[in-house]
């Protein structure tokens, strides 16, 4: 069984705030789409409860974070 690994960063968002979370995406020929680790999945609800709690130290450990604020369109 052959598989590939790809790094890939997933975009998380939750009220203002915003981080890109690197995960490995696992590719095998028998598998019709890619698959992540249990270990990233539980990264990425880490830092989702994070974000929800407004803890950015916490998001900073695994990603950048990224402040949104709205654009006035004119």
């Amino acid at each position: 069984m052959e598989t590939r690994t790809r790094k890939f960063g997933r975009w998380l968002h939750e009220g203002g705030y915003a981080t890109e979370v690197e995960i490995e995406l696992h590719y095998s020929k028998e598998s019709w789409s890619p698959t992540m680790s249990l270990d990233d999945a539980r990264k990425l609800d880490a830092v989702r409860l994070a974000l929800k709690r407004g803890d950015i130290a916490e998001v900073a450990k695994h990603g950048r974070v990224f402040e949104l604020k709205p654009v006035a369109a004119e």
